[in-house]
């Protein structure tokens, strides 16, 4: 490591170790002082000036390590310390350790610099620009962040910039932020070069911002402009107990003395609530009633319970309070909402618990981590989001979706329920461990308020001692409380639908999009790689890919093969007389893997053995094996006799002019490239004829046949797994609540072997559906050669593409249709 900071500590590297010290600096002013909105469209230039030092990926890998380990520093230094004092290991240590972990908890910063450099070089400044930012957005949201902080949350601050968040959440404003730091940067890096070298750079960067600010000045128009509705208000009254600490409390006071101070405190602010402020609702802070309610542990427990029902009761007003919920899987942070003369109204279950001291996933829990890490927590996630109704006494209601905590650092669950009809986000948190660092509830209520700009549902959000807030469609906190007061805050919310938002008809499509970008980018990079590859073949000698097969050699492969279609055609039986056309067991899958993958899988790994390339130096076939080399004089080369019976394929013996056959059979594809080099070096070889009509039809074949397209690993490996992915989503969504609800359920294992079986499944389908097209396409081939033998070649490419378009886009096109019709 010494050796490869060297270049970072003199000359040019203390430079750019400048650049990454003075970014640092300015993320700390952004993140901290909200009125400090503008420097994000900066806040990244000297780092970007550093970066444009590095000419190598390991230059640049380093850099954007380094600008995560200060960024971290810089910006979250109070994370570490509040982590040290909630675990008791002291906060230098702790945020030592975080500093530490700065490239997984950061690691779009990374992305970034890796992707600007790559791209950089290989597309110019702008699409390089393009492909760093796609980076930043696609990293943080397939590996999102503890707190979901991203670079757009800073523009809060700007009540009109903001509101480009309900195009794009906060990644949409960070990826504007990323493009207008990239802009300015190469107006410095083109300083000197002429006023429209850093001019154009400079107009680019205030065209975004414009379009930025005409698009929020609109939507705020909009929304000032929308009609008032014609029923009166609910009021929802937040109760901030600014009671904390319930483990010390438990320490002095005993469990059941605390529970009773905790309730005690909150009816007396509801009754206010109820008197002063007229409330029609009433809302209690996270885990207010630390047990589970509903289903108590102890005679004291139920006691409680019924007390709880009894106040909601006298009260006559529903009451959302956190609490514990129970089931055969485990236990679950929950919201309970109680109606009076209903009850139990409804159940929400924290979807998204905190690492560590909340959950724990099951395959890394254990009594060896509960024992290094006695602080870790043992709830297990819930299902996703709910809606459910808060009603008055008279009837007014606004449908509402909980977010409990962690809940609201994610756009989804708040776009889910604003899909499911919520008119309202009851917020719910105790963010009583940022007592000693206030910026870490400041954070968490900024990122909160994007969900409420993403959908244009306004937010009544509780804490334990602070911030509780209300929140506009706009994102405005309204009013707030202090941390550490304790207080009644009252919202009156209006039962209305939200303007329609593309984040909730989208969903969080930034990040995607800007993966789909790069791959773009990755497969037209691998495209001129491949034809530069092509070129290269083409200026190289006339080489051919054969197989050596020995008699025995070709029987065995033979076999195998006829082993695998013999084993898929008894399937496919099995399907049409007796299953369904649809694998419907693991039985199948079994007999597929045994009868039909391990036969080609062994056939293939013989073939890959005796591989050979087959090419003419001078006088001589030069037959070209990984360990050996076989030179064959063109002069001892009587005669080429095509194999009578094509398998494992097409392909040749060779008379030699002894009158011997050699040893060894070539299998080629297609069969005529043999000849056509052959010939092309003057070897006076013959063709045999009489090799028969199986013989023909296989040349045909062969020479029909396309080099990558009808490869198995792409035709029966990689595609089946587009189709797999998108079931295997579906199933986990349907069946788990989420694209990873298996995971966190059950454990890494089972979500990969369920991932497993849906490949398998959609492999052996398409194989099914392969050979399907196999038997029209050879039955059209051999129809054509017995009627008009001169059409043969071109028939037999033509039908060989319409199998490849049906099997290649037909099944994509079927599998949307049966997607979008719902079946």
């Amino acid at each position: 490591m010494s050796a490869l900071m060297r270049p970072f500590l003199h000359g040019p590297g203390a430079r750019h170790a400048a650049g990454i010290a003075a970014a640092a600096m300015l993320l700390a002013v952004y993140a901290r002082v909200p009125q400090a909105w503008a420097l994000g469209f900066v806040v990244l230039v000297p780092w970007l000036c550093a970066l444009d030092g590095p000419r190598t990926a390991r230059g640049a890998l380093l850099s954007g390590v380094l600008m995560a380990c200060a960024f971290v520093a810089a910006v979250f230094a109070w994370f570490g310390a509040a982590i040290g004092a909630y675990i008791g290991i002291g906060a230098l240590p702790a945020t030592a350790l975080l500093i530490a972990l700065a490239p997984l908890l950061q690691p779009q910063l990374i992305a970034y610099a890796l992707v600007r450099q790559l791209a950089g070089r290989r597309h110019g400044r702008a699409l390089g620009a393009l492909a760093a930012a796609s980076a930043w957005v696609a990293c943080e949201v397939f590996a999102p962040k503890m707190l979901g902080d991203t670079l757009g949350h800073g523009l809060h601050g700007s009540a009109t910039l903001r509101q480009l968040a309900d195009v794009g959440g906060a990644a949409g404003l960070t990826f504007a932020l990323l493009l207008v730091n990239e802009a300015i940067a190469g107006a410095v890096a083109h300083r000197r070069a002429g006023m429209r070298r850093w001019l154009k750079p400079l107009a680019a960067a205030g065209a975004i911002v414009v379009l930025m600010a005409g698009y929020g000045l609109a939507r705020l128009s909009a929304l000032q402009a929308r009609p008032a509705p014609d029923t009166p208000p609910l009021r929802i009254a937040m109760i901030q107990a600014s009671i904390t600490d319930y483990e010390r409390l438990r320490r002095e006071m005993g469990a059941y003395a605390v529970v009773r101070h905790v309730l005690d405190t909150h009816y007396a602010l509801s009754w206010s609530a109820l008197r002063d402020h007229g409330a029609d609702a009433l809302l209690w802070s996270e885990t207010v009633y630390p047990t589970t309610f509903g289903q108590p542990r102890s005679e004291d427990g139920a006691l409680l319970d019924a007390e709880i029902q009894a106040f909601v009761q006298t009260a006559g007003v529903p009451l959302v309070f956190g609490s514990y919920d129970r089931d055969d899987a485990g236990e679950y942070n929950a919201a309970m909402f109680l109606e009076p003369d209903r009850g139990l109204l409804g159940v929400y279950r924290k979807t998204h618990p905190f690492p560590l001291t909340e959950h724990v996933p099951r395959w890394l829990d254990g009594p060896r981590l509960r024992r290094w890490l006695p602080w870790t927590g043992g709830w297990r996630p819930g299902d996703g989001a709910r809606v459910l109704p808060l009603r008055s006494r008279d009837g007014r209601e606004v449908d509402v979706v909980p977010l409990i905590c962690l809940d609201d650092v994610r756009p989804q669950l708040a776009i889910d329920g604003a899909r499911l009809g919520a008119q309202a986000i009851v917020g719910m948190s105790n963010d009583s461990w940022f007592t000693g660092h206030p910026i870490g509830a400041r954070l968490h209520l900024t990122v909160a308020a994007f969900r409420s700009i993403e959908t244009r549902l306004p937010q009544v959000r509780v804490t334990t001692n602070g911030l509780s807030a209300i929140i506009d469609d706009s994102g405005a906190v309204q009013a707030q409380t202090a941390m550490g007061d304790q207080a009644v805050l009252t919202a009156h919310v209006h039962a209305q639908a939200p303007p329609p938002t593309l984040m909730v008809r989208w969903g969080d499509w930034v990040g995607r999009a800007g993966a789909g970008f790069l791959l773009v980018l990755a497969a037209a990079a691998g495209w001129r790689a491949l034809q530069a590859r092509h070129a290269r073949t083409a200026a190289e000698s006339q080489a051919l890919d054969i197989v050596l097969l020995t008699p025995s050699a070709r029987v065995l492969v033979a076999a195998l093969r006829l082993c695998a279609a013999a084993g898929l055609a008894w399937l496919a039986l099995d399907m049409l007389l007796r299953t369904g056309l649809q694998v419907g067991s693991l039985a199948q899958l079994r007999i597929f893997g045994a009868t039909v993958v391990a036969p080609l899988v062994l056939a293939g790994g013989i073939a890959w053995t005796f591989a050979a390339r087959a090419s003419v130096g001078g006088d001589a076939l030069v037959l070209a094996q990984r360990r050996r080399r076989i030179e064959i004089p063109l002069a001892s080369i009587a005669a080429l006799r095509p194999w009578r019976l094509p398998l494992p394929q097409a392909g040749y013996d060779l008379l030699l002019a002894s009158g011997r056959r050699w040893t060894h059979g070539l299998a080629v594809s297609p069969p005529q490239a043999l000849q056509r080099m052959l010939a092309a070096a003057g070897a006076t070889a013959r063709i045999e004829d009489g090799a028969g009509a199986l013989a023909g039809f296989a040349e045909a074949r062969g020479a029909a046949r396309h080099r990558r397209l009808d490869h198995p690993l792409l035709k029966f490996g990689l595609f089946p797994l587009l189709p797999a992915l998108i079931a295997f989503r579906l199933h986990q969504i349907i069946a788990f609540g989420g694209p990873f609800g298996e995971w966190q359920t059950y454990g890494v294992a089972a979500w990969f072997t369920g991932l497993l079986i849906w490949w398998a499944s959609w492999s052996l389908g398409l194989m099914l559906f392969a050979a399907a097209l196999r038997i029209l396409i050879e039955a059209g081939g051999a129809l054509t050669s017995a009627l008009r033998p001169a059409t043969t070649p071109a028939a037999r490419n033509a039908l060989e593409w319409i199998g490849r378009v049906a099997y290649y886009l037909g099944m994509p096109a079927w599998l949307a249709w049966r997607l979008l019709a719902g079946n």
